[in-house]
């Protein structure tokens, strides 16, 4: 089961950091903090997984 949440808040990605496929924090509309992908920005709406609380997929 998932849901999907907008990123609120999340730090700029800097050049290269996304050739390693890294995670940096973000935080979502209800004030949950999850991990996502560098390419992530504010306004991305993103899949949680309900049962562990982690990214599952960019949803736009």
């Amino acid at each position: 089961t998932h849901v999907e949440l907008e990123v609120t808040d999340t730090p700029p990605a800097f050049r290269g950091d996304t050739a390693q496929g890294g995670n940096k924090p973000a935080t979502l509309e209800t004030g949950l903090r999850v991990n996502v992908p560098m390419f992530i920005t504010p306004g991305t709406t993103i899949r949680v997984d309900t049962r562990t609380g982690e990214y599952s997929e960019r949803v736009s």
